[in-house]
């Protein structure tokens, strides 16, 4: 496997462990055509909106793209275009960052399994067009950390008909 699918797998895995832990059901496209890496279900449902879904592009990276208050991912032209329409079931872009050296993206004791480091969210749904033609440099505010929590109030607001 090379690094490029290592990364695919740790992400899909660090979602899964957070879908796991907020109580929902993952599916995965056959093709990654739509820029929809996995999809989120959650049975039943309290709002209007019953078994709502959520579907999600997984990016990770190792690079330094911290800074006070957000996360400045480059995301590709194509990704961003298909991540701003008003789809049908919602969509959202996670960003798994993770240490440069692969044996640090977990730790193990007899106590704990620690994957490291952080997965950050953000919805570009309504976004503008843009002329640049690679790619757009994505701004996530830090405070939107995907976490079991986070997770289940955006499942909640896509319950009530709103924005993730």
């Amino acid at each position: 496997m090379d690094i490029n699918q290592q990364k695919e797998q740790f992400s899909i895995t660090y979602v899964r462990a957070i879908a796991a832990v907020a109580g929902y059901s993952l599916y995965r496209p056959e093709i990654d055509n739509d820029s929809v890496d996995l999809g989120i279900i959650s049975r039943g449902g309290t709002g209007k909106i019953l078994s709502p879904r959520l579907e999600l592009q997984l990016k990770s990276t190792a690079r330094d793209i911290l800074d006070d208050n957000y996360i400045k991912y480059p995301l590709i032209l194509k990704n961003y275009n298909d991540l701003k329409i008003n789809a049908l079931v919602p969509r959202i872009l996670v960003v798994v960052l993770i240490p440069e050296k692969i044996t640090d993206w977990i730790k193990q004791t007899e106590n704990e399994l620690c994957i490291r480091h952080c997965a950050y969210w953000v919805s570009l749904r309504g976004m503008p067009d843009t002329e640049n033609t690679t790619n757009v440099t994505i701004e996530i505010p830090r405070s939107n950390q995907f976490t079991p929590d986070a997770l289940q109030a955006i499942i909640q607001r896509i319950s009530f008909g709103e924005s993730p």
